[in-house]
């Protein structure tokens, strides 16, 4: 029987359970099979700190060797640092996480050389087949000769890469806590930020993927309450949060309050516009008004796209876009092969604050201009159902429009919500935004209503 894969090979990555949906036997070919669609004659694999990873990616290591691939073995690292190797090395690469998932749960992040990305449309299928058939028939026959499995260690040179991006010399000495919840943040942090000016308070930095103290997603509001804390009692000038895999940077003001995505995508456009002006800058379709209003007002051209990393480096690569920012805490960058790197967003941050004398929240208050709900979920019985007796319900109110770039988005002058179906669970994501609190509270709790009436 050929194994299932329908259950782990999701839009842009692997992810499930070890062992009950996947296994080494089954890294072992995917190894080959990226090898076989990639058709690479070399390709760079890193892990995170699971305790299936090394396994895994070991297996995976094999698999594409015994194809006649060679395989550079990075280790422990970042999924950007991954990202890193695959555009500085000029290779494909594999990076072995399950990002925020519990500890149970693995995965494979793909990309080719340069860090583009593997998707569903970019190969991934194509290598999901290949699996399936291969673990129904057999391995494929190994080539003449194997591959080389050597290791690199790349840290120093993706933290040196990172640091020659931002301009930190001007920058005055602030007092940090980092939260890596157990993630590969406490594997990354102390190499990038080793020669700035930063009294560094670190929290959950040992490595521990059955992530003992909170789940390593710091967007659940519940994850940063131990950072927010420290934040005060540190008296500390800000606080950073990275997820399981270290790609993600989440943002905590001198109050301890959460800045939002959004805000953070504002500002680092505005200082990526400074550094290319008249630049494009790609921004998901539930970012804030303000990011495009930001760009513009920085002389820059923005462009909306769908929610996904992989359609914002689509849109990076067609527009030649210097930056793009996502409300998960993804941030692309045109400098780092568009791939996106919670890292580097967190050096803009201190740049940023480091060059100034206000506090943070003072420095992001111009960014941070509208009210917004944040991503509510709501589990329905029929997802295409609810969403027509939301459209009924608002689109024939004057002066508001309809569009479906990515689920149902209705604006009006003083508000907008987008109403967005999960790919993978019976849920629709809504978020509003208004130019006030009680308008953007009753607009998130009349969709509400609709998509949870009896």
């Amino acid at each position: 029987m050929a194994a299932d894969l329908s259950q782990i090979v999701k839009a842009y990555d692997v992810r499930g359970v070890v062992p009950d949906q996947w296994d080494e036997e089954l890294a072992e070919l995917f190894g080959a099979a990226f090898v076989r669609v990639t058709n690479a004659d070399a390709i760079v694999v890193g892990h995170d700190m699971r305790p299936s990873s090394p396994g895994l990616s070991g297996a995976f290591a094999r698999g594409a060797a015994a194809l006649g691939a060679d395989v550079t073995l990075i280790g422990l690292c970042s999924t950007d640092q991954l990202y890193f190797a695959s555009g500085h090395l000029g290779l494909p690469g594999a990076m072995f996480t399950a990002s925020h998932n519990p500890a149970q749960y693995n995965g494979i992040k793909m990309c080719r050389a340069g860090a583009a990305p593997v998707g569903q449309d970019t190969g991934l299928s194509d290598i999901r087949e290949l699996v399936e058939r291969w673990s129904a028939e057999g391995a494929p026959e190994p080539a003449a000769a194997p591959g080389e499995v050597t290791e690199h260690d790349t840290l120093t040179e993706y933290a040196a890469h990172l640091l020659s991006l931002v301009d930190l010399s001007e920058m005055r000495p602030l007092k940090v806590v980092v939260d890596a919840g157990n993630g590969m943040g406490g594997h990354t942090v102390p190499t990038v930020f080793a020669s700035l000016p930063l009294t560094l308070v670190p929290m959950y930095f040992e490595l521990d993927g059955t992530f003992p103290n909170h789940e390593a997603n710091p967007l659940d509001p519940a994850n940063i309450v131990d950072l927010q804390a420290r934040v005060r009692a540190e008296k500390a000038d800000l606080g950073l949060a990275f997820d399981g895999d270290a790609d993600r940077c989440f943002v905590v003001d001198e109050r301890g309050e959460g800045i939002s995505p959004s805000a953070i995508t504002a500002l680092v456009a505005a200082r990526e516009l400074a550094k290319h002006p008249g630049g494009t800058v790609i921004h998901n379709l539930i970012t804030s008004w303000s990011v495009p209003e930001v760009v513009r007002e920085e002389g820059g051209a923005p462009v909306r796209t769908r929610v996904g990393h992989s359609f914002i480096k689509e849109e990076m690569a067609r527009t030649g876009a210097i930056f793009g920012g996502e409300h998960s805490a993804h941030y692309y960058f045109r400098d780092f092969w568009n791939a996106d790197t919670g890292m580097l967003a967190a050096l803009h941050v201190l740049a940023a604050l480091g060059t100034q004398d206000g506090t943070l929240s003072q420095l992001v208050a111009k960014y941070d201009r509208y009210q917004g709900s944040g991503e509510i979920n709501s589990t329905v019985d029929d997802q295409s159902a609810r969403t027509a007796v939301v459209r009924k319900a608002f689109e024939s109110r004057p002066g508001v429009t309809l569009d479906e770039l990515d689920g149902l988005t209705v604006t009006a002058a003083d508000w907008w919500f987008n109403l967005r179906p999960s790919n993978t669970e019976p849920l629709l994501r809504l978020n509003v935004e208004a130019r006030d609190t009680d308008t953007m509270a009753a607009v998130r709790d009349e969709v509400l209503a609709l998509l949870r009436s009896e």
